[in-house]
């Protein structure tokens, strides 16, 4: 893992902000003191879960989207840092481990220009270093045994997401994507349009089920798709919201029984909820709450193998808020899923 920067001790320290009568997530979760040996020591430590920053938005530049997606890690761990540690949020099962920093491949992106077809091949290009980098991640935090929790970013990491378990299990694995689009696009070259397409046709992903797609925002050329293949499974957020044909309860028990007969990655991207500042910010999404009643319900399965945030692009007034939210998303999953996890190495 060459571009892993930790996050330190000292780092912990100067962000945590310890007050009189309590005890904060900074004081009882994990850090690593060095990258040397770094397969051994996450597999050593007495921990459950890994959380991995991924503060990039090259994916989304590349998908033609709105940047901002290499804000939302920085947001998140300094709110995450000071919730309460307490008997519900089990810091002392955490690992923070740090991020992955492609500061030189964001300084190359901005040399580049998306409209210009040499460009942008230059640009996609870069997301293929990207994918390495984050499988090779998260292929270590699987193979040790311990579940990954991935702050993006772009959704173009679910590629790397999807392969680096894959690898680690020695199967093809399965994912729940919450999200306004299927990202299911052509392989035209890697952007966060199409991670899962490229995860599918390479034969890291199995089955894949669309939460919420928006009806809008999804060609009929992808319908067709989507349509023509058994592994691949949907719902629309219209069918759940607006028209009410279905119950959304009912589909999660649907989206879980397409999925629940092999590990699977939790996909959730901040496009598919209302007013939240993202690469594609939406005025019709789903509430907060709704997302996290996703993540509670599939975060409680034995399969449950990894969770994924991405597509939060803050500016600098929102980082507070954007930080809460995907605070409440990392504790409702570690909540849900503690109490079932499997622990074990995968050789």
């Amino acid at each position: 893992m060459d571009k892993l920067v930790l996050l330190t001790k000292t780092t912990v320290e100067s962000l945590t902000k310890p007050r009189s009568g309590e005890t904060k997530f900074g004081e009882h979760c994990k850090v690593l003191t060095s990258t040397n040996g770094i397969y051994d020591n996450i597999k050593s430590l007495d921990v459950n879960y890994v959380i991995l920053g991924i503060p990039e938005d090259i994916g989304v530049y590349a998908n033609l989207g709105n940047t901002g997606a290499s804000k939302a890690y920085e947001a998140t761990i300094k709110v995450l840092l000071n919730i309460q540690s307490n008997p519900f949020t089990h810091a002392d099962k955490v690992l923070v481990l740090g991020h992955l920093d492609f500061s030189e491949e964001l300084e190359t992106m901005t040399t580049l220009n998306r409209e210009t077809p040499k460009d942008l091949k230059k640009i996609r290009q870069l997301v293929d270093q990207i994918d390495k980098e984050v499988s090779d991640a998260v292929y270590t935090i699987v193979k040790a045994g311990k579940t990954p929790i991935i702050i993006g970013g772009g959704h173009n990491n679910a590629y790397g997401n999807i392969k680096g378990t894959s690898l680690a299990l020695h199967q093809s694995i399965n994912a729940i994507n919450l999200d306004a689009h299927t990202d299911f696009r052509a392989l035209e070259g890697r952007h966060s349009g199409n991670g899962f397409s490229y995860a599918y046709a390479e034969g890291f992903l199995d089955k894949y089920f669309m939460f919420g797609l928006h009806e809008n925002y999804t060609s009929q050329d992808i319908f067709n798709t989507l349509n023509s293949k058994k592994a691949l499974n949907y719902n629309t957020f219209e069918d759940l919201e607006v028209r009410k044909n279905l119950s959304f309860t009912n589909e999660l028990k649907r989206a879980i029984d397409h999925i629940y007969k092999k590990p699977f990655g939790i996909e959730i991207d901040c496009d598919a909820i209302k007013n939240i500042p993202s690469s594609a910010q939406t005025p019709s999404g789903f509430s907060v709450e709704k997302a996290r009643q996703l993540i509670h319900f599939f975060g409680k399965h034995e399969n449950a193998t990894y969770l994924h945030i991405c597509e939060a692009a803050p500016k600098k007034k929102q980082m507070n808020a954007v930080g809460k939210l995907i605070t409440y998303f990392i504790t409702d999953f570690i909540k849900s899923n503690i109490k079932n996890l499997k622990q074990q190495s995968y050789k």
